[in-house]
């Protein structure tokens, strides 16, 4: 049996409710999002919690976690209550679809679903988490941009091979590409991931390119740095 708990420095998440375990996806996004002027934080389908944890430990801010999933938003509630941060963290059961809030948020933030009609697994709880179907990317980025303020930032994380046609729903709601990373697992090999941070501001963007490992074995030195504050 696997491991029910992740432990970092100044939290530890349990994901044993939780169809997705804590992975290498939601480290990168909760340690590079650009969080240091946010007063508040939406995270979408935020599962475990880990993004919103990251967050909290690299801000002063307030940090409010949706997810469709009821087991997800109780394991988000037991890794937020027992946390540091806990007052200024709060975990919502509901759609993104169906969020409503009188707030603008400074930072917008997901790791969404994004497997769309590939073959699902018997696990329902595991396909909600993985799968498009609960919600569309061209909802996704139309809700977001009506959330953010006016400076504010909306990050995600996604399959480099989504990234045009991400790309493509922004533009259509008038959010600008200000930073670009693409990751791959080693040097010399091609990305898997991409890293986005849109704006309602044109600011030009900023491109890079994020090494995982140094080796199989190993971490590189430039992984070390962006989670050194995270892992023990």
């Amino acid at each position: 049996m696997s491991n029910p708990y992740f432990r970092f420095k100044q939290f530890t998440v349990y994901h044993d409710l939780c169809a997705m375990k804590v992975g290498v996806d939601g480290v990168l996004l909760g340690a590079w999002a650009d969080c240091r002027h946010a007063e508040y934080i939406l995270d979408i389908g935020t599962g475990t919690g880990l993004i919103a944890l990251m967050l909290a430990q690299r801000s002063v801010a307030f940090i409010h976690a949706i997810d469709i999933d009821e087991n997800a938003c109780k394991q988000a509630e037991i890794n937020f209550t027992n946390s540091p941060f806990h007052n200024r963290l709060s975990v919502r059961l509901t759609a993104f679809q169906d969020f409503t809030s009188s707030r603008r948020y400074d930072l917008i933030v997901s790791n969404p679903p994004y497997f769309a009609h590939s073959l699902q697994s018997p696990d329902k709880k595991r396909n909600l988490a993985r799968h498009n179907d609960s919600l569309p990317w061209e909802d996704l980025i139309k809700k977001t941009a009506s959330l953010l303020s006016p400076s504010g930032k909306a990050a995600f994380i996604l399959p480099f091979d989504r990234m045009e046609k991400a790309q493509a729903s922004a533009v259509d709601n008038q959010l600008f590409l200000c930073r670009k990373t693409l990751v791959s697992s080693l040097q010399n090999h091609p990305p898997k991931r991409v890293l986005l941070e849109y704006s309602l501001i044109d600011q030009g963007t900023m491109e890079d390119h994020f090494y995982i490992g140094k080796t199989k074995q190993t971490y590189s030195d430039e992984y070390r740095s962006l989670t050194e504050d995270f892992y023990l």
